[in-house]
């Protein structure tokens, strides 16, 4: 479990964050939101130990990261690229990872068939690609077997099928009962991955919630097509639905899509399309964070 309980970062005359609290529990993935200074990055390396608290506390499985027996057992994290030395194999990174961890040496090739660098096991990490690093660094966190992973933009780089290779990792370390906290600016991808949600703003939490709640809470939206459509306006709008048209079709909130088909068949206008367009976890991202 990871527990951000009322932490405040102050840098002279900057608060960077204030009061800052969330949970992000096993078993599920919970995304962390927030727009370049938002505080989003502060919080993560406080949780991580590398940067200390003005207030408040850190706590990973209940207890502050510095006070963790074996912490890189227990926690593994992705922060920034450039973790290995240039002159380096990917190989010779993470066994050098590995005896530091107190893992065993076979553990680098078995990750490295993991996250797909196999192939580029001995090539100087210096070489590799934005994306290739990115995965060095993943296979680097997931050295100690940890419970709990912690990763800052760690899609940054990835191509599509690096995308769906990383989501589908991260799954099923929740499915198995891990810890999953991850930011991302790619909230198109980040939809697909989580099952919660903090977002975080000008260094004060906005909101925390199951993602599945904000769409819920959102209003959905119904685009119709239909043979009459002023009939249909009038129709819906009698029905207690908010109608607008973009000049092609209309667009309907306050009512599902089976209100709407039963209210057109009821006013006998036949249905050419019908279709529903859904909040997505951007705007839904900017309505809380940008716009407050």
């Amino acid at each position: 479990m990871i527990q951000a309980l009322e932490l405040t970062k102050q840098y002279r005359r900057v608060r960077a964050v204030d009061g800052v609290s969330f949970t992000a529990v096993p078993g599920r993935v919970t995304g962390f939101l927030g727009l370049n200074g938002s505080g989003k990055t502060t919080t993560l390396r406080m949780l991580l130990g590398l940067s200390r608290p003005t207030s408040g506390e850190a706590l990973i499985n209940n207890k502050r990261f510095r006070d963790l027996a074996h912490p890189l057992r227990q926690v593994g994290a992705v922060l920034e690229q450039g973790i290995s030395h240039p002159g380096q194999t990917g190989r010779a990174h993470l066994i050098s990872q590995a005896i530091a961890v107190g893992a065993p040496r076979s553990r680098a090739d078995t990750l490295l068939e993991y996250v797909g660098l196999a192939y580029a096991a001995d090539q100087r990490s210096g070489d590799y690609s934005l994306g290739m690093r990115q995965r060095l660094a993943v296979a680097t966190a997931l050295l100690g077997n940890p419970s709990v992973l912690i990763l800052d933009e760690p899609a940054n780089g990835l191509d599509p099928e690096g995308i769906a290779w990383l989501r589908q990792l991260l799954r099923d370390h929740a499915r198995e009962g891990g810890t999953v906290l991850i930011s991302s600016h790619l909230l198109a991808e980040l939809a697909q991955l989580i099952d919660d949600v903090v977002i975080i703003a000008k260094g004060q939490v906005r909101c925390t919630a199951p993602l599945a709640s904000l769409y819920g809470a959102s209003a959905r939206k119904l685009r119709v097509r239909g043979r009459d459509p002023q009939r249909l306006w009038r129709a819906f709008e009698g029905a207690g639905g908010s109608v607008t048209t973009d000049g092609h079709a209309l667009e309907v909130v306050g009512l599902s899509p089976e209100d709407a088909g039963e209210i057109a068949f009821g006013a006998q206008v036949p249905i050419y399309e019908m279709t529903v367009d859904a909040p997505n976890l951007e705007q839904i991202f900017l309505d809380l964070a940008a716009t407050r």
